[in-house]
Protein backbone atom coordinates (compact mmCIF):
# COMPACT_ATOMS: atom_id res chain seq x y z
CA UNK A 1 0.00 0.00 0.00
CA UNK A 2 1.17 3.53 -0.76
CA UNK A 3 0.28 6.42 1.51
CA UNK A 4 0.01 10.13 0.72
CA UNK A 5 -0.33 12.54 3.61
CA UNK A 6 -1.59 16.10 3.23
CA UNK A 7 -3.20 18.94 5.12
CA UNK A 8 -0.31 20.36 7.07
CA UNK A 9 0.38 24.05 7.35
CA UNK A 10 0.88 27.03 9.62
CA UNK A 11 -1.73 27.74 12.26
CA UNK A 12 -1.93 29.87 15.38
CA UNK A 13 -2.14 28.32 18.81
CA UNK A 14 -5.71 27.35 19.57
CA UNK A 15 -6.49 26.75 15.93
CA UNK A 16 -7.40 23.59 14.04
CA UNK A 17 -6.13 21.53 11.13
CA UNK A 18 -7.26 18.31 9.51
CA UNK A 19 -4.67 15.95 8.11
CA UNK A 20 -5.56 13.39 5.48
CA UNK A 21 -3.78 10.23 4.44
CA UNK A 22 -4.90 8.66 1.18
CA UNK A 23 -4.05 4.99 0.62
CA UNK A 24 -3.70 3.25 -2.70
CA UNK A 25 -5.03 -0.21 -3.41
CA UNK A 26 -8.22 -2.13 -2.73
CA UNK A 27 -7.34 -3.56 0.67
CA UNK A 28 -7.50 -0.43 2.80
CA UNK A 29 -9.84 -2.11 5.26
CA UNK A 30 -7.17 -4.76 5.92
CA UNK A 31 -4.85 -2.23 7.54
CA UNK A 32 -4.71 -0.67 10.93
CA UNK A 33 -3.68 2.96 10.53
CA UNK A 34 -1.61 5.25 12.69
CA UNK A 35 -0.37 8.81 12.89
CA UNK A 36 3.06 9.61 14.28
CA UNK A 37 4.98 12.85 14.51
CA UNK A 38 8.57 13.96 14.75
CA UNK A 39 9.64 17.34 16.05
CA UNK A 40 13.09 18.78 15.26
CA UNK A 41 15.74 17.05 17.36
CA UNK A 42 13.29 14.56 18.83
CA UNK A 43 12.38 10.96 18.23
CA UNK A 44 9.30 9.96 16.28
CA UNK A 45 6.35 9.57 18.64
CA UNK A 46 2.93 8.00 18.51
CA UNK A 47 -0.06 10.31 18.09
CA UNK A 48 -3.12 8.22 17.28
CA UNK A 49 -4.22 4.95 15.74
CA UNK A 50 -7.39 3.36 14.44
CA UNK A 51 -8.28 -0.29 13.94
CA UNK A 52 -9.11 -1.89 10.60
CA UNK A 53 -12.82 -1.57 11.18
CA UNK A 54 -12.59 1.88 12.72
CA UNK A 55 -14.22 0.55 15.85
CA UNK A 56 -11.22 1.16 18.09
CA UNK A 57 -9.12 4.28 18.42
CA UNK A 58 -6.06 5.05 20.51
CA UNK A 59 -4.41 8.32 21.44
CA UNK A 60 -1.28 9.56 23.05
CA UNK A 61 -1.98 11.27 26.36
CA UNK A 62 -0.62 14.54 24.97
CA UNK A 63 -3.33 14.77 22.30
CA UNK A 64 -6.25 12.94 23.91
CA UNK A 65 -9.32 15.15 23.94
CA UNK A 66 -7.92 17.47 21.26
CA UNK A 67 -7.24 15.16 18.30
CA UNK A 68 -9.62 12.73 16.60
CA UNK A 69 -8.63 9.96 14.22
CA UNK A 70 -11.15 8.55 11.77
CA UNK A 71 -11.26 6.61 8.53
CA UNK A 72 -13.41 6.51 5.44
CA UNK A 73 -13.16 3.17 3.67
CA UNK A 74 -15.06 4.41 0.62
CA UNK A 75 -12.34 7.02 0.09
CA UNK A 76 -9.42 4.89 1.32
CA UNK A 77 -8.50 7.75 3.60
CA UNK A 78 -7.66 8.21 7.26
CA UNK A 79 -8.00 11.61 8.91
CA UNK A 80 -6.54 13.34 11.92
CA UNK A 81 -8.64 16.25 13.14
CA UNK A 82 -6.48 18.44 15.35
CA UNK A 83 -8.13 21.05 17.55
CA UNK A 84 -6.81 23.39 20.23
CA UNK A 85 -3.37 23.16 18.72
CA UNK A 86 -0.36 24.08 20.83
CA UNK A 87 3.15 25.15 19.81
CA UNK A 88 4.41 21.81 21.11
CA UNK A 89 2.33 20.08 18.43
CA UNK A 90 4.72 21.47 15.82
CA UNK A 91 6.21 18.52 13.95
CA UNK A 92 6.23 16.55 10.74
CA UNK A 93 3.24 14.22 10.88
CA UNK A 94 3.42 10.80 9.27
CA UNK A 95 0.68 8.30 8.55
CA UNK A 96 1.43 4.60 8.66
CA UNK A 97 -0.29 1.33 7.83
CA UNK A 98 0.10 -2.23 8.99
CA UNK A 99 -1.96 -5.41 8.61
CA UNK A 100 -0.81 -7.11 11.79
CA UNK A 101 -1.25 -5.04 14.94
CA UNK A 102 -2.07 -7.65 17.55
CA UNK A 103 -2.54 -5.40 20.54
CA UNK A 104 -3.19 -1.91 21.80
CA UNK A 105 0.48 -1.62 22.65
CA UNK A 106 1.50 -2.63 19.13
CA UNK A 107 -0.55 0.18 17.60
CA UNK A 108 1.60 2.68 19.47
CA UNK A 109 4.94 1.32 18.26
CA UNK A 110 6.37 2.86 15.09
CA UNK A 111 8.53 -0.19 14.39
CA UNK A 112 5.38 -2.29 14.01
CA UNK A 113 4.26 -0.38 10.91
CA UNK A 114 5.53 -1.48 7.52
CA UNK A 115 4.15 1.27 5.29
CA UNK A 116 4.70 4.99 5.72
CA UNK A 117 3.62 8.18 4.02
CA UNK A 118 6.01 11.01 3.24
CA UNK A 119 5.02 13.31 6.09
CA UNK A 120 3.31 16.67 6.25
CA UNK A 121 4.59 19.62 8.28
CA UNK A 122 2.42 21.20 10.95
CA UNK A 123 3.65 24.45 12.48
CA UNK A 124 1.80 26.02 15.38
CA UNK A 125 2.76 29.58 16.23
CA UNK A 126 2.36 31.05 19.69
Amino acid sequence: VQLQASGGGLVQAGGSLRLSCAASGRTFSSYGMGWFRQAPGKDREFVAAISKSGGSTYYADSVSGRFTISRNSAKNTVYLQMNSLKPEDTAVYYCAAERALPSHIATMQAERYRYWGQGTLVTVSS
